[in-house]
């Protein structure tokens, strides 16, 4: 059975995309899946930073689809890992230096080798958006509990749906205090207003922050609440029933907003 391709997005940049790939394919890897990582972020790679591979790097993305080598010179194996692999971006190309067919061509024979293959798109709506969706089965909207957020997710929405691919919501950076004062979107405000099926929610962790600079995904820390929720992600991607974390809405200003949004 070929594996399935996924696409991570967001319209605004900065809502945790790329922690959410690396430790969702650290998560599903130890869930015993084969996993590829593929950073579409040309130009600006982060991938390879967040999952502690960045001096390992010798071929790319953009060298695999111009032929300058073979897949396996250019595919690096996690140090925390044997199932878990990455595909870096090129940090000196520009996005359109590859068309999507090449992209799309190129996922479907990872599809072959990997039981997933997670690609982290850029920020924006651009080309290199449409590169990463290029040869996706499926996608994964991350989006954080703010109002310029949900507004570029919205709009991503709409375009991943015009291209027929079906879409599910990660709920990022979810401070439980703040919703129950009402200082922050509550889970059910956000997937009201993008009306779109919720697979994961992930609690504010100060634990990201050391993942990032240390390179090693925070699902490897038991310790780590983020972790866990990424975890719980993992397992519902692989058909595990695993109950939504459950968070009372608030009714302060913030939560007000939210209303009105549904409502429009």
């Amino acid at each position: 059975m070929a594996g399935r391709a996924i696409v991570i997005t967001s319209g605004k940049g900065g809502v945790g995309k790329t922690t959410t790939t690396a430790n969702l394919g650290a998560a599903l890897a130890l869930k015993g899946k084969r996993v590829l990582v593929v950073d579409g972020d040309i130009g600006l790679r982060n991938l390879d930073v967040i999952m502690g591979l960045e001096n390992r790097i010798v071929f790319n993305l953009v060298d695999v689809i111009k032929g300058v080598c073979k897949p396996q010179q250019a595919i690096i194996k996690s140090k925390k890992s044997n199932n878990l692999f990455l595909l870096p971006a090129s940090q000196t190309d520009d996005k359109d230096v590859v068309t999507e067919k090449e992209v799309a061509d190129l996922i479907n024979k990872f599809k072959a080798e990997f039981d997933f293959v997670l690609i982290d798109s850029p920020a924006g709506i651009e080309r290199g958006f449409r590169n990463s969706c290029a040869g996706a089965d499926e996608a994964l909207l991350v989006t954080t509990p703010e109002v310029a957020a949900i507004r570029d997710a919205d709009r991503v929405i709409g375009l991943l749906n015009a291209q027929g691919i079906e879409t599910r919501l990660i709920l990022n950076r979810v401070d439980r205090d703040m919703v129950r004062r009402g200082d922050m979107l509550s889970p059910n405000d956000v997937i009201e207003i993008l009306g779109v099926e919720q697979i994961g929610l992930v609690i504010r962790d100060e634990q990201i922050v050391v993942s990032a600079n240390t390179g090693e995904p925070v699902v490897f820390n038991p310790a780590s609440a983020a972790g866990r929720s990424f975890i719980r992600v993992a397992e519902r991607l692989t058909g595990a029933e695993v109950p939504m974390e459950s968070i009372t809405d608030g009714d302060g200003w913030l939560a007000r907003i939210g209303r009105r949004l549904r409502a429009a």
